[in-house]
């Protein structure tokens, strides 16, 4: 993938992320508002407020990802991609463990494989996040290349 596709993708996926979010915030507001004062909904929730926050939440999750995707690609592709690696390793191994709990056939099922399988989904990643985004930092990796 290209560069510019890379910062588009990156764009459009936290700009309908985002939007998504507050546009289900909304939805929650309007379910709260239809059970809990249903005789004021009509006041609380006409047409032209619905109007006004479905544009607020596109407008937000627009600014949100312009704004996050300009920080992200600002000094270039070794900011862009230093911060998308260690995404992708926390990522790919909380993948790769989960599709292999899930897809393995029963023939080779036992409980210390699946106690194994369990740690490494739901103990490793989380515990492996601080030090993936502190290898982000240039006296960290000094250090590691003196120890090494």
């Amino acid at each position: 993938i290209s560069y510019s596709g890379c910062s588009t993708q990156f764009f459009f996926f936290l700009f309908l992320i985002s939007a998504e979010f507050f546009l289900l915030t909304i939805m929650g507001y309007d379910r709260y508002a239809a059970i809990c004062k249903p005789l004021h909904y009509g006041t609380l929730l006409g047409s032209r407020a619905c109007v006004h926050m479905a544009a607020a939440a596109w407008g937000s999750g627009f600014l949100y990802a312009v704004l996050h995707t300009a920080n992200t690609f600002s000094t270039g592709r070794h900011k862009a991609f230093s911060t998308c690696l260690p995404h992708l390793a926390v990522v790919s191994l909380y993948v790769s463990t989960g599709m292999f709990t899930y897809l393995k056939p029963s023939s080779i099922s036992s409980p210390s494989l699946d106690v194994v399988v369990a740690v490494l989904y739901s103990v490793i990643p989380p515990a492996v996040n601080p030090l993936i985004y502190s290898m982000r930092n240039q006296q960290l990796k000094e250090s590691i290349k003196k120890v090494i």
